[in-house]
């Protein structure tokens, strides 16, 4: 489906989820794309049916702003993290919250399941990424060496590199299974607030405040585009399922959706009446959900 927006076929809001009361910051996907997970500044996570547009359930446990979301592979695990500086795992059948991970002195902004789902990656103010084992809860490693907060984190898909985003304006690489930092990726201009592996593992990704997204050739580790046009800093970059497109979502209110082997902008989304802070694609690759400090949230696909 993604394929067709080098085509005349454009892409538009399916539907805009109402009920967060508060900005929210970020989105996720199930596995099986039958849920959608957000998280918002109301302090709480919200499950969502895709297709109906119906909230399923909203769960309650975090004190102050939930910044990030995250499925593990399986489905069967829901992690989210924000301002109270802790990390929860909730059941998103029953909703109920099967744990918490404390360790982080910062907020945590982001959080990321490795794709075997045995590692639970968390980046946070404090400069530091941690690594979890989600099943017993306990911190397996701390990744220090950015000089100021990281704003995300994300696996390989072969799971043998993280990539880490942070505010001193660089992405570091790390091996997760030995915690050595082995590359340091710069050239943005400022903040780094993003980083998405594609799904062949080839490319990697950077959003930043510089108003730009660059990609990485993950053999090299050298920049081979950069991709400019958003007015406002970068917020979130998603890959399709097939990796031919790369969506990215601005505080210029828009989501922009680029073609990754020309670089070149094929359509601009700009229903948001106020920032878009996060962004996420589902497998399938038929749905994009966008998360906006306007309170919504907005499904984008081809039209029927």
């Amino acid at each position: 489906m993604w394929s067709m927006l080098g085509g005349q076929t454009k892409w538009t809001c399916l539907r805009t989820l109402e009920g967060h009361g508060h900005w929210v910051h970020g989105v996720a996907f199930s596995p099986d794309g039958r849920l959608l997970a957000s998280a918002s500044a109301d302090k709480t996570v919200r499950l969502w049916g895709p297709s109906s547009g119906r909230c399923l359930r909203t769960l309650d446990g975090h004190t102050d702003t939930v910044l990030a979301v995250a499925f593990s592979p399986d489905g069967k695990l829901l992690a989210s993290s924000g301002w109270d500086q802790t990390v929860r795992l909730w059941d998103p059948a029953s909703g109920h919250c099967t744990g918490v991970l404390e360790g982080h002195t910062g907020w945590v902004l982001a959080v990321a399941f490795q794709p075997g789902g045995t590692l639970l990656a968390t980046a946070s103010a404090d400069k530091t990424v941690r690594l979890w084992d989600p099943a017993s809860g306990h911190c397996l490693r701390t990744l220090e060496g950015h000089s100021d907060d990281v704003n995300s984190v994300d696996f390989s898909p072969n799971g043998k590199f993280l990539a880490s985003a942070s505010q001193d304006r660089s992405v570091r690489i790390w091996d997760p299974a030995t915690g050595r930092s082995v590359r340091t990726l710069e050239g943005h201009a400022n903040w780094v607030n993003d980083v998405a592996f594609s799904p062949d593992g080839k490319l990697l990704a950077s959003a930043s405040q510089d108003r730009t997204v660059r990609l990485w050739d993950t053999v090299s580790w050298k920049p081979v585009r950069r991709l400019e046009g958003h007015t406002a800093p970068v917020d979130g970059v998603a890959f399709s399922s097939s990796g031919k497109l790369l969506a990215s979502a601005s505080t210029d209110k828009t989501i922009r959706l680029w073609e990754t082997a020309s670089g070149r902008c094929v359509q601009t989304l700009g229903e948001h009446s106020m920032g878009v802070q996060g962004i996420a694609i589902g497998l399938d690759g038929k749905l994009l959900a966008s998360a906006s400090t306007d309170k919504t949230i907005r499904l984008w696909g081809p039209p029927s």
